[in-house]
């Protein structure tokens, strides 16, 4: 997919609803995450079927009466399996350890807490006695449609109004993007937080791959001289979902907003809309989400700001394609910050 050209100050309820993103180049080296920084869930022993053995203990099921694979995601397997006392949704793979599942357990755990919107529940992380590993959670049935905008908003504001951190702008642990490492070091500060771990990074990542070495200087040019954009707002850290398109949101059988496959942080509310050129968020959706968490000044000049995390992240994920979208908000964000 070729991303739609982006006016920087043309702030609209009515952004439109992309194709997802293609799929991505073959899976990423194994990740490489400092464990020791958060205590993790508890660990499956190594047996030959660790998936079937926590099912069958301490899931407290007696069978597993069936096993399909069900839609997923471009980087990992999803599987539904059906027991005696209900249903599990477990996702494998095969090249990436547990660290990568932690991070999306920690996440979850993170958002169900606020008891504001439903995620799905995880239960258990492990390794894959043949290298890789798995997550087993809560098997939510999906309802026919994505469900009311509406509510979408509201809820999802509900969760950036509890979930709050006192230690900053950040999270307990790293986790991914995609397949692409996110890095939540614990920051104080969030236009440094958001200039060195979400813009200054992925412009890192793009030099290494590509050495597009223009983009970068740009870019970091912007992140030097963007702090005038932030004049006047008060930004408090609010848990996000971080990765919020439309692949990752849905609705349950009663009609009520799901949402899924976390990338979660404590960050600037408005980066939640960073990814709307693909979450078909409308008129209605903005409207509920604002009536529970007021509108910043600035937002308008703001926006296109937290849509090049994303452009950039694609760029380093599915190639050139995304170049020029982030390109040409690097240098329109440049011609008004005269830098």
């Amino acid at each position: 997919m070729v991303a739609a050209d982006v006016g920087l100050l043309s702030f609209s309820a009515r952004i439109p609803s992309l194709s997802p993103p293609p799929p991505p180049p073959p899976p990423p080296p194994r990740l490489r995450f400092p464990l020791n920084k958060f205590k993790p869930l508890s660990m499956a022993s190594m047996s030959e079927d660790p998936i079937r053995e926590w099912i069958l203990t301490e899931g407290k099921a007696n069978k597993i009466t069936g096993i399909r694979p069900i839609g997923g995601g471009c980087i990992n397997r999803a599987s539904r399996y059906d027991t005696d006392i209900g249903s599990f949704f477990v996702k494998t793979n095969r090249s990436i350890g547990e660290s990568m599942f932690e991070g999306e357990a920690l996440g979850l755990n993170a958002m169900f807490e606020t008891r504001s919107i439903r995620v799905p529940k995880p239960f258990k992380v492990g390794p894959l006695p043949t290298g890789g590993s798995y997550i087993i959670m809560e098997f939510i049935e999906f309802g026919a449609s994505r469900g009311s905008q509406s509510a979408l908003g509201r809820k999802l504001a509900e969760m950036h109004k509890a979930g709050k951190s006192v230690k900053g702008f950040g999270f307990d642990v790293d986790n991914t993007i995609g397949s692409t490492p996110q890095i939540n070091t614990w920051t104080s500060d969030w236009i440094e937080f958001y200039g060195v771990h979400r813009l200054g990074y992925q412009l890192e990542l793009v030099k290494q791959q590509y050495g597009d070495s223009l983009i970068y200087e740009k870019g970091q040019r912007l992140v030097k001289n963007m702090a005038p954009l932030f004049d006047g707002a008060v930004i408090e850290p609010c848990l996000l979902h971080g990765d919020l398109w439309s692949g990752n949101i849905s609705s349950d059988k009663t009609g009520e907003p799901v949402i899924l496959d976390p990338a979660c942080y404590y960050g600037h509310n408005e980066a939640e809309f960073g990814m709307s050129w693909c979450a078909g968020f409308g008129g209605s959706f903005y409207t509920a989400y604002f009536e529970v968490m007021p509108k910043q000044d600035g937002l308008e000049e703001r926006r296109d700001l937290y849509l090049l995390y994303h452009y950039l992240n694609h760029y380093n994920l599915f190639g050139s394609g995304y170049r020029s979208s982030a390109m040409s908000i690097i240098d329109d964000y440049l011609r008004i910050l005269k830098s």
